[in-house]
């Protein structure tokens, strides 16, 4: 039977919590995270080759708040847990490991990690006995360093690359670090520079509801200042903090976890200018510093609006005041903010995260959504990759213009373009553009901005003919793409326009790599006009394509392209054949 409990350190988290190998007969994990305001547990897949998706094959979270009980025993004593809650706790995680059992998971690849409220119960050893009895199951307490380590990376996790301020707020404490993962280290240097503060939203809320108007302004004083302290320290670790304000582009990014902040992005959504927005989930989604620092707004929406917040529980609302007093703390301590995103990842997915080789762990997980091992098939989508790029012109910088090609999405999107077929333009337009809404949710990289660039331009390789309803949809979704850059929207109908012509001259996906290059051919031309902005596009097609194909019907593929929205430019078409 396991140990009832162990202390995981920097030194010696990678031995209590074995690293992730490739030739493992499973590579299914199962994490408990004992949180002071709930106990979250999933199930997720390791295996090879999408090990860096970090899949989770199940998730639920026990509504059991251990710093609510802890805090109860305070009157009367010292901290504690309850018998009921003791008794709770252990049969709950019983139950979550026999639901491991049964998706397969080894016993050897259960791990239940546990926080602050564990650190500081006085009989947390009772605790960890009945959980052993009931579940055999030992806990792994995390030291505050290890805490900072595995929320920052779990936060981080869901992105292909970070720079900027990492702050994490749950029921107990918040977190500040910094990540810059292009630097060498940066995990451990992030881990060993975290600072936190008891300031958790379940502990600042009851001194707030106290009543007593000393004790709130003390506590309020007390973590405005140990904001600044923490940020001024990591100032003197990290250089580059230290200059942002004299950047050319000036201000911080900083990244959010712990369901405080996701509470605050949730009503932050609630309020967006894009309505409805048109990304459900809180995880990626990103607001300008302006946006995020309206907490005044926000208090008011948050105590005045009667029906339900999506994504806010009855609980995250009564607690919405110490959040937003945590937001402010936090705007007052640090340069001006360039953006915030709401990062859906914590301890168990840092826990994972930090089990996979370095190489992996800073891979681009995107291209994995669509991998292909025939080595034709391949090539097959590289070639038909190459004459999509051909028609973007080679003058024109696109480095900082997302498109699907520059965020990984190339293969999912040209294996898209023959998919479907059997049913109608419209349907199908409609369907990618919601696909591309929902799928993967939990999918590291696949950002608000990345689903929408997909979902457009899916659509509009299908004509974007939509119906009311799905109209509203793909209008926020534009306005999404266009708030970030005007350029990404153009590319999502052009890139469209062009993969419902390579479909209409190849209508089935080519079978060789040089396929589609001996019926077609793209270059593109800018011309400066006096009005608008042209881009020439001639069309050469083979003699055969050619004389069964109506050249106006290719030209009229493009006619509406680039007349919506903020791109102010259109496409001129020209099409020829080989001259031989």
């Amino acid at each position: 039977m396991a140990s009832p409990t162990d202390i995981i350190t920097l030194d010696n988290f990678v031995s209590k919590l074995p690293p992730w190998e490739p030739n493992l007969p499973n590579h299914l994990y199962a994490l408990v995270d004992m949180g002071s305001n709930g106990i979250r547990f999933s199930v997720s897949d390791l295996s090879p080759p999408n090990t860096r998706l970090l899949r989770c094959l199940y998730r639920e979270r026990a509504a059991i708040s251990l710093f609510d009980d802890l805090n109860a025993s305070s009157t009367s004593g010292p901290l504690a847990f309850s018998p009921d809650v003791i008794t709770q706790v252990s049969q709950t995680l019983a139950r979550f490991k026999s639901i491991a059992i049964d998706h397969g998971v080894p016993t050897g690849h259960i791990s239940v990690l546990a926080t602050e409220a564990m650190r500081k119960a006085e009989n947390a050893a009772s605790m960890l006995t009945a959980i052993l009895e009931a579940s055999g199951l030992g806990v792994h307490i995390l030291a505050p360093e290890v805490e900072t380590l595995f929320g920052a990376m779990g936060a981080r996790s869901g992105f292909t690359s970070v720079n900027g301020l990492f702050l994490d707020l749950g029921g107990g404490s918040v977190q500040m670090t910094y990540l810059n993962s292009s630097e060498d280290g940066y995990e451990m240097a992030a881990a060993q520079s975290g600072k936190s503060l008891p300031f958790g939203a379940a502990k600042l809320i009851k001194i707030l509801d106290g009543g007593e108007t000393e004790a709130q302004a003390e506590a309020v004083n007390t973590l405005q200042e140990g904001m600044r302290t923490a940020f001024a320290k990591l100032q003197q670790q990290f250089p580059s903090l230290r200059d942002v304000r004299t950047n050319e582009d000036a201000g911080i990014d900083i990244f959010l976890c712990g369901g405080g902040f996701r509470g605050y992005g949730s009503i932050l959504m609630h309020t967006d200018a894009i309505q409805p927005y048109p990304i459900p989930a809180v995880g990626a989604y990103t607001v300008q510093g302006s946006s995020f620092a309206s907490t005044k707004a926000m208090r008011k929406v948050n105590r005045k609006y009667d029906g339900k917040i999506f994504g806010m529980s009855k609980r995250r609302r009564q607690q919405f005041p110490a959040i937003a007093t945590v937001v402010e703390a936090l705007i007052d301590a640090i340069p001006p903010i360039r953006t915030a995103t709401f990062c859906s990842g914590g301890n168990r997915e840092g826990a994972l995260f930090m089990k996979l080789p370095k190489a992996m762990r800073e891979e681009n997980p995107l291209p994995l959504l669509h991998q292909v091992s025939d080595k034709v098939e391949l090539d097959v989508l590289q070639s038909v990759i190459d004459v999509v790029q051909s028609s973007l012109h080679p003058g024109v910088d696109r480095s900082n213009i997302p498109t699907v090609f520059s965020l990984g999405l190339g293969s999912l999107f040209v294996n898209s373009i023959w998919t479907r077929f059997g049913e109608s333009g419209d349907a199908n337009a409609a369907f990618e553009l919601h696909q591309a809404t929902t799928r993967d949710p939990s999918t590291p990289s696949f950002t608000h901005l990345a689903r929408a660039i997909l979902g457009l331009t899916l659509c509009n390789r299908w004509g974007a003919g939509l119906g009311p309803i799905d109209k509203i949809l793909y209008a926020n979704l534009q306005e999404l793409v266009a708030r970030a850059n005007p350029d990404a929207y153009f590319l999502t109908e052009y890139i469209g326009a062009v993969a419902r012509l390579i479909a209409m001259v190849c209508p089935t996906k080519p079978n060789t790599p040089d396929k589609l290059g001996k019926i077609l051919t793209l270059s593109p031309v800018v011309k400066n006009g006096k009005v608008k902005e042209k881009q020439q596009l001639v069309i050469t097609l083979s003699p055969e394509i050619h004389r069964v194909l109506e050249p106006q019907d290719l030209v009229d593929l493009f006619k509406n392209v680039g007349r919506h929205g903020n791109s102010d430019r259109k496409v001129d078409v020209m099409v020829k054949k080989f001259d031989f």
